[in-house]
This record gives C-alpha cells, structure tokens and sequence, in this order.
C-alpha cells in the first residue's frame, strides 16, 4: 500500500493555469457584482502575481500552500517588504480570494488563506487625514491662470483644465479615479444648477458644483469646442493636453501630477510634518465642509463614504484642535 504522506507527483497537482482561470472567472463574475472598474481588476492580478513570485522564491506550489504558509507570507509583508497594516490586509483579502475561486470550481478542498488576519492599524485614523487650510485652498486656486489673454491655445486648454480640476478636487472632494472615468456627458443640469454624475466605489452619485466652479468647468468645455471638438456621450470630461497623449483620457496618475505640480509651485507640498497629496485634496474637502457648518449627511453624500463613521473622521480632525479641552483649563504658562 502506497504511503499516503509521500510528496505526489507534480502531474497530480492542480495546474498553477488552472487556479489562475479560476481566478479570472472570480474577477469577471464576483468582484464588485461582474461590474468592476478595469483598475481594480488591475489591482487584485497585481496581487495574486506578488504572492505567486514569493511562492516561486520559496519553492512553493500555489496548490500546496497550507495556512501555515500564507502566515509566513504575511511576516514577509510586514518584516521585510514593511507594508502599512491596511495595503497588507488588501493584499491578503486578494489571496483569499483567490484560494476561495479555487475551492468554488472545486480545484482544491479547503482556502489556506481562510483566518489569517492582517496586523492591527495602531495609528490615530485621523493622523492619516492630511488637509490644507482655508487661505492655503485660496493660494493653490489663485496661483492657476485664468487664461484671460492667453494667446496660445495649448496653454488655454491646460490652464482652464487644471483650473476646473483642482477646485472641484479641493472644494468638492470627489476621488481621483471618480474624476478619472467621468465622461462629458456626466456633467448633468437640474434647473440653473451643474453636476457631475461619478461613479464611485459602490454607488453612482451627483457631484454638486457650486455655481462658480460649474462656470469654470463650462469654461473648460468650452475652450475644447473652440478648438475644433466634437463631443460624444464617451468623450472624457479631463483629457490631457499638449503631448502624444493629447486628447486622451487624463490617467490618475496624471491627474496625480498636475496637482503635485502645483502644490509644488505653492510650497504647500511638504511643509514641516505634513505632506499633501492629490488625494488630501478629498480630505480638504470634507474637513473644510464640516468646519464650515455642514451637517455630517451632507458631507457624507458629496464624498460618497457607505458609512457614516468615516465621515466623522474628518470632524475629529476639526474638533481636535479646536475644541481641545486643555483650552478650556485657563492655566497660565507665561
């Protein structure tokens, strides 16, 4: 009788092809109800391609990983590569996934991966919320031009751009990606008032624009049909500008750029303690709203949060410091 414990050939084994088919039939079909964005299916095969390279490395077949491994694979994220507690839990729900695709086409009996946790987050939540100030807000919109008198119409179409992009990003706070896939035929009109239809990460929205920024962006728009184009319900709402790309849908990473630019340009990109990224611009947003007075709902709509409590990160940001009851105390240190 054949000893049971002994290695199987590897023709016995599931094909590395046959976990990854089953994996692509989870992307198509599952994430996010068969209707996911194109980057975040790029996302999760980026994913399951590191873990499969660090099985490579460790002379591991995907079909003969035990739960013991995908802990050994965690100590690798967290000891040697020094992943953020949050981009490892990402990186341990694709595996998970990826092993549960193989259990449902019946390819492997059990998920290794199946109660493994990633570490706990043991920052402040909202040490991660980085923002600019009112008057900082104002100095990056004032150092864009107006193209008023702008004689170069390459450099028209940048500035009024990069004019409707930034104050909607800073004053509205709708995410990268959001703006990324909006079209032009998702800037919509109800009576005298603008918006942009986005898509987000489970709910289509309406960004409302403010009747200023709605003008900017009309301004925009417009620039692009005196220069010659012609509009379709896929044409991209931001296009990029002035190079083999123009014309093209603006990548995130490029809509990343531009705001770093001028972030830059302002000297608001590093300052001591704090660094501001396209993405702080969605925290300027909603901290700025609620210092304001807007009501938490409010904010939450126009950012899109599922749940309230992320909402409410942004006003522990604002009540921190100025409801700080150390204020209230009176002592003297002079």
């Amino acid at each position: 009788m054949p000893n049971s414990l002994q290695p199987q050939p590897e023709t016995a084994l599931v094909s590395r092809d046959a976990l990854l088919l089953a994996f692509a039939d989870f992307l198509s079909i599952d994430v996010s109800a068969g209707d996911a964005a194109t980057d975040t299916v790029q996302t999760y095969r980026r994913q399951v391609e590191q873990f499969l390279k660090w099985c490579d490395r460790h002379d591991l077949h995907p079909a003969q990983v035990d739960k013991n491994d995908i802990k050994r694979y965690r100590h690798w994220l967290i000891n040697v590569r020094r992943f953020k507690p949050a981009t490892i839990a990402l990186k341990l729900s694709v595996v998970r996934r990826f092993y549960q695709a193989a259990v449902e086409h019946r390819l492997l009996p059990t998920n290794p991966a199946l109660g493994v946790k990633p570490p706990r987050e043991k920052r402040d939540p909202a040490e991660r919320i980085t923002f600019l100030e009112k008057a900082e807000v104002e100095k990056l919109l004032a150092s864009i031009p107006q193209g008023v008198g702008e004689p170069d119409p390459v450099r028209l179409l940048q500035v009024r751009r990069d004019r409707a992009l930034l104050a909607i990003m800073a004053l509205e706070g709708p995410r990268t990606v959001e703006l990324h896939r909006a079209n032009v035929s998702n800037v919509i009109q109800q009576g005298q008032h603008l918006g942009i239809r986005v898509e987000g990460k489970r709910n289509i929205r309406i960004v409302p624009l403010t009747p200023e920024i709605g003008q900017i962006l009309m301004d925009y728009l417009q620039t692009r049909r005196d220069q010659g184009e012609n509009f379709t319900p896929s044409t991209p709402l931001f296009i990029a500008v002035g190079n083999r790309a123009g014309g093209q849908r603006l990548s995130r990473r490029g809509i990343r750029l531009i705001v770093d630019r001028y972030l830059t340009q302002t000297h608001l990109k590093h300052t001591p303690g704090r660094t501001i990224s396209a993405h702080s611009l969605r925290h300027t947003a909603g901290t700025l709203a609620l210092r304001s007075g807007a009501e938490l709902r409010q904010v939450q709509d126009l950012l899109g949060h599922a749940d309230p409590r992320t909402t409410c990160i942004y006003a522990h940001v604002a009540d921190r410091w100025d409801n700080n009851p150390a204020l209230k105390l009176g002592i003297d240190l002079s």
